[in-house]
């Protein structure tokens, strides 16, 4: 048997206190759980915001270098996409939403100069590069912000699971252990002023003699 659960005004106090701390951590789950689906909420619809632009970006891009294919030449298009340089300037760090840590990505929004000459190519080719640009921009935003609401989804189920285990089956415990000390020590108390009135009387009798 848990020496907790004996009756004795320690163990009340202890019970009490618990019982106080279990409730104080489901009022914190709670709002924790509430702040995180907030900013769940927020990034959802920034993302859905954002894909809707990737989308219109990208159909505008393929219809731009549909065009710079026919007046370029694919297999010239195809060569001097090759000389491209490789974007180095994405750096991701982490930021903390109530101890959750969610990436923050840094992309280093610099005009970037085609690779290329200006002599046999057209504005279209110019256009859809600038288009394609626009598209690898918001994807970094996008990759941010969807893996940023995967973790907070993930915060949000631990914390409701906390949140649920102190709400029915934490507090419901103390609650009674709590009810059944105090039950028990108001009993042993009547008790023991039921044995001290009979000593009383047992004592004034005595004298009375």
């Amino acid at each position: 048997m848990n020496p907790n659960t004996f009756p004795t005004k320690g163990n009340l106090i202890i019970a009490r206190n618990s019982l106080a701390l279990a409730k104080q951590g489901y009022e914190l789950m709670d709002k924790k759980r509430n702040i995180l689906i907030r900013e769940l909420m927020n990034l959802i619809e920034e993302a859905s915001e954002i894909q809707s632009q990737i989308d219109e970006t990208y159909t505008r891009a393929y219809a731009l270098l549909q065009k710079a294919n026919i007046e370029v030449g694919i297999s010239n298009v195809q060569a001097l996409a090759m000389s491209v340089p490789v974007d180095d300037t994405v750096e991701i760090k982490v930021r903390s939403i109530m101890g959750t840590e969610i990436p923050l990505v840094r992309h280093e929004d610099r005009p970037i100069e085609p690779a290329y000459g200006f002599a046999g190519t057209f504005a279209s080719l110019d256009a859809a590069r600038a288009q394609f640009t626009k598209v690898k921009e918001l994807t970094v935003r996008l990759s941010m912000v969807e893996n940023s609401a995967y973790r907070l989804a993930n915060s949000i189920k631990k914390t409701q699971k906390r949140a649920n285990a102190l709400k029915n089956i934490t507090i419901p415990v103390y609650e009674e252990l709590s009810k059944t000390i105090a039950a028990a020590l108001e009993e042993k108390d009547r008790e023991e002023f039921t044995r001290l009135k009979v000593i009383k009387r047992t004592a004034e009798s005595r004298n009375s003699i």
